[in-house]
């Protein structure tokens, strides 16, 4: 285990983060991975890292606060405070953010006091948000296991958290003799099908499933289908998803009209939303519903301006690495890059044409771009799923049948 763990630290800090000597290092996590965080520690120091700072969390700390505290005592904590960031963006630094989910912690949470702070998060790292959409900063958003996260997935387990991590270095490809090559040629595939999306040039997408998903939406011009891999202002390439199996852009916020329905589970904010719908007209969620969590997918839907329309489409074939595990992993990060899924919220600019170049409230003028505070995936890919790209002069294109590429994009 250990060497696996020294092993995921360098291909975090060296293949996926690119850090370099001297440059400083900001690392998120939940405090029950500071195991890990020490090695990773250790190998940013002997790359050269002088100035790391850690953003701590604890989830079962920030419960206590969240039911003890009011709103204005809890912005004060760096639970949600988290001008920090923008400190450490302007520095230059790398940002690697652990994730790990507590499933259903924040159950017992007024969902209106979760999403005012999660509202006010947003709005103290703005810098690091304009720089990060301006391709201008390395970060990295990778995955560590925590006792109750693992203990949800394996029930039966009697070792649930050496399970979930020997699962993690599976679908990273870490126990490969080269897990660095096996990524180069990864990313190189996925690049060649976003390369080939981007050249049709599709104005619309429709898409259609036996769960009653139905919607179509439209697609800017030089629109651009982006990976996980994005190329930042200095020329560094740098894995923003590890694991990542997705290609993704941003459509046009004002088009999309039909209904999704949900294909897993979302745990936001350790609240589960389950077995929901979002039903859009005009670009906006006009109806929604959750047999689960429908309290807290109001509060999502409505959190801040155009947190109802779509930011993001991506797509995922279903016969896929972390598909093909047959495991919900109720941790957006691992879903989202196991299925199809779309966004609400905020979009991308660099899926325009130059859209690093341009101001947010141009690219959203202009091309339909959604400028939002939030950003929140949800899963609708399925066995069944349906897509097809309809072109300028009205060719209806094959791009997802039965869940996975046709020939053309496969």
């Amino acid at each position: 285990m250990e060497e696996l763990l020294e092993k995921y630290a360098h291909v975090l800090l060296e293949t996926c983060l690119k850090v370099e000597k001297n440059q400083p290092l900001l690392i998120r996590y939940n405090t029950e991975r500071l195991d890990f965080v020490r090695i990773i520690t250790k190998i940013a120091y002997e790359l050269g890292v002088k100035d790391i700072y850690y953003d701590a969390e604890d989830p079962f700390l920030k419960h206590e606060a969240l039911k003890n505290l009011e709103i204005e005592e809890l912005k004060k904590t760096t639970f949600w405070n988290k001008e920090i960031w923008n400190t450490y963006a302007k520095k230059n630094a790398a940002f690697l953010i652990l994730v790990s989910e507590t499933p259903g912690l924040m159950k017992d949470i007024d969902p209106e006091k979760l999403k005012e702070l999660t509202k006010y998060s947003y709005a103290t790292r703005k810098e690091y948000d304009n720089l990060r959409d301006k391709s201008e900063i390395a970060w990295t958003i990778a995955a560590v296991p925590t006792t109750e996260w693992a203990k949800e997935i394996y029930k039966t387990s009697l070792d649930p958290v050496s399970d979930l991590w020997n699962k993690i270095f599976e679908i990273c490809h870490l126990k490969e003799d080269n897990p660095v090559e096996v990524w180069n040629e990864k990313i190189a595939r996925l690049n060649e099908r976003a390369e080939k999306l981007t050249n049709r040039q599709f104005r619309e997408l429709v898409y259609q499933n036996s769960t009653g998903t139905n919607i179509r939406l439209f697609l800017p011009k030089n629109h651009i289908w982006a990976t996980g891999c994005e190329k930042l202002k200095n020329g560094k390439e740098v894995l923003v998803n590890f694991p990542t199996e997705e290609v993704f852009t941003s459509p046009d916020c004002f088009s999309a009209n039909g209904v999704v329905y949900s294909s897993k589970p979302l745990s936001y904010q350790d609240v589960i939303i389950d077995h929901f719908y979002l039903k859009f007209e005009k670009g906006k969620v006009i109806d929604y519903y959750a047999q689960e969590g429908e309290e807290t997918l109001e509060k999502l839907i409505h959190i801040c301006k155009n947190s109802d329309s779509l930011g993001e489409v991506a797509l995922v074939p279903f016969d896929s690495p972390i598909s093909n595990t047959n495991q919900i992993y109720l941790e957006t990060l691992l879903d989202e890059n196991a299925s199809c899924h779309m966004a609400l919220g905020d979009s991308f600019p660099e899926c325009i044409e130059n859209g690093t170049k341009m101001e947010k409230d141009d690219l959203y003028e202009n091309y339909h771009l959604n400028k939002c505070d939030s950003h929140v995936d949800f899963m609708i890919g399925t066995k069944d799923l349906n897509i097809k790209g309809i072109t300028e002069d009205e060719k209806e294109v094959p791009i997802l049948i039965g869940g996975n590429f046709t020939i053309e994009f496969e």
